[in-house]
């Protein structure tokens, strides 16, 4: 150790002991001014940080040292949790509200619209008064006239509101033997979710063209509720006819042009029937590894429903009724007949195909027939052994913006009763609010206008002219008069009313691959009639014998034609 360092040095420590107590004897010289108050070890004390002073308004926290803590068994200084943080919990205990249901959901949106209304009407109860005093007699007579019919509406809304929805039990448009056996069972939810690339379809490729056209007339586009005319009836023929009937097929078969043959309103039915709540058949017969898609001699095929697809479905229950299901398909097909007749110019110059219509028969060559043109197109979906042979039509023609021909399908649409639930006044709505109109129509006769738009983009049609005609009178379904036109192209209104050609192909190649499998005979496609979904039935090839005979006495008779005229159609 150098002499440098300094070692500390430990004095001894002054302890004072006080021998009467314990605590301090002696009072330092810095203490000496400062009060000071003896105390025990059983007082109360106060605390170095005292938050319990009544300088806090609080009074949660005034009892919180209090010396009752020390009488239970505890100390001085415990520390003891009160009812400020017992209300503190972690999980929710409160009850929920039960969940309503849609519909008394609505009730209560209802009920809270009414009171509203009813609010603003009493509201306005003094202002109207003043209103009335300054109305002339007659205007008052009206305004009461109009507020009797709008309450009576509105009381016939709410009774119709109220009134339980039944169930509806349609019939099978064909009574199902027992012989017949089920093969598959194809339900809509399925089939909505089948696709085929349009890029897989090849574009339909024209085989033949026959028939002619008469010009559609324009001024039926300016047509209105003002300026409405009368739909007369216009007598001339026209053909339905089925695929396997049709000369011009059977030419095509045997010349091999495809193996899947089916006309245009067969086909546009297989492809929407998602759509459809009615039931239809569609008679397919495989013969080697072709089919024949046929309708059934005597249905109801070529009727055009009405208020198919409407929420009510309750019209009228009778058979016999102005508007039962079956009356409103017949009024409505004789509607659409005339009116494609009466909108076109008569007398006047028509277009017309290489070939004449092959449904002329010699008796009706001086009968006046109807405007209609024929196309027979071909499409492949998808491989060599899939090639599909479709007669499609054409209503008219009419001059494009160039000069140029486009072609044209005519269909019309019908009002029979206004106050019918869903339904929109077209007297009312038709010149300021025509979308209402066709959003109606769309959700009431959505199969039909489906049907109608895919005929329009198979035939390979221009435009899409849609009628509006309606009755004269509600109660009279003999007399009608045409409101208004409105033309869409086929591609824009497919779009416009959700309609997607993808699914349709891949329904109709679905059912085509299914039938290609089955061994050679007769199967029938059948709609439910009160389900979603569509059969198929192998049936006896003797079923509809008439249908039968009357092919093979057709088959004969062509033959021998076709050996006289070597075919030269």
């Amino acid at each position: 150790m150098s002499a440098d360092e300094v070692l500390p040095k430990f004095g001894l420590l002054e302890v004072n002991d006080n021998p009467k107590g314990w605590g301090p004897y002696t009072l330092p010289e810095r203490y000496r001014d400062m009060p000071y108050q003896p105390f025990s070890k059983d007082q109360r004390i106060g605390k170095v940080a005292d938050w319990t002073g009544n300088i806090y308004q609080d009074k949660r926290y005034q009892n919180r040292y209090m010396s009752h803590l020390a009488n239970s068994g505890g100390t001085q200084y415990t520390y003891y949790h009160e009812e400020d943080e017992s209300s503190f919990v972690l999980v929710d205990t409160q009850k929920t509200q039960p969940r309503l249901n849609p519909r008394q959901r609505f009730q209560r949106i209802n009920n809270a619209q009414r009171q509203r209304r009813e609010r603003q009407r009493f509201s306005m109860a003094g202002a109207t008064g003043l209103a009335n005093q300054q109305l002339s007699k007659a205007q008052l007579r009206m305004k009461q006239q109009y507020q009797k019919k709008w309450l009576k509406q509105t009381r016939q809304n709410q009774e119709y509101q109220r009134r339980p929805q039944r169930a509806v039990n349609r019939e099978s448009s064909v009574q199902v033997q027992e012989s017949w056996k089920v093969l598959e069972e194809l339900d809509f939810v399925r089939l909505s979710k089948l696709s085929v690339p349009l890029n897989i379809v090849t574009s339909g490729e024209d085989l033949y063209a026959c028939g002619e056209m008469e010009y559609y007339d324009k001024t039926y586009d300016r047509v209105s509720t003002k300026s409405e005319r009368k739909l007369q009836r216009v007598n001339r023929v026209i053909h339905t006819v089925t695929t396997t009937l049709d000369p011009v097929i059977r030419k095509l078969a045997k010349e091999r042009k495809g193996n899947v043959f089916v006309t245009d309103s067969i086909l546009a039915t297989l492809m929407c029937c998602t759509r459809s709540h009615y039931s239809w058949d569609i008679v397919v017969q495989k013969l080697g590894d072709t089919l024949f898609f046929d309708k059934r001699e005597g249905s109801d095929f070529d009727l055009l429903t009405v208020h198919e697809t409407a929420a009510d479905q309750t019209l009228d229950d009778s058979a016999n009724g102005l508007n039962s299901a079956k009356n409103l398909a017949l009024e409505a097909t004789f509607i659409n007949h005339n009116f494609s007749q009466q909108v076109l110019r008569n007398g006047d110059k028509k277009f017309s195909f290489d070939n004449k219509n092959p449904f002329v028969e010699d008796e009706e060559e001086e009968a006046e027939v109807a405007s209609v043109g024929y196309r027979y197109r071909s499409w492949n979906l998808g491989g060599d052994k899939l090639n599909l042979v479709v007669r499609c039509e054409h209503d008219a023609v009419t001059q494009g913006p160039n000069e140029e021909v486009q072609f044209i399908n005519i269909k019309a649409l019908n009002e029979f009763d206004p106050r019918v639930p869903g339904a929109v006044d077209w007297r009312s709505k038709m010149d300021s609010q025509r979308g209402a109109v066709l959003a109606a129509e769309l959700k009431n006769n959505a199969f039909k206008l489906a049907k109608w738009t895919v005929c329009s983009l198979l035939a390979g049609s221009d435009q899409l002219k849609l009628g509006y005609v309606s009755r004269v009178n509600p109660k009279d379904s003999s007399k009608h008069v045409i409101l208004g036109t409105q033309q869409f192209k086929p591609n824009e209104f497919a779009s416009q009313i959700n309609l997607s050609m993808e699914n349709c192909w891949g329904i109709f190649k679905c059912l085509v691959n299914t039938l290609m499998d089955r061994p050679n005979g007769k199967y029938l496609v059948l709609k439910d009639p009160n389900k979603q979904m569509i059969r198929l039935y192998d049936i006896p090839n003797n079923s509809f014998e008439s249908d039968d005979e009357d092919e093979e006495g057709d088959d004969g008779q062509d033959e021998d034609d076709e050996r006289d005229g070597d075919g030269s159609d």
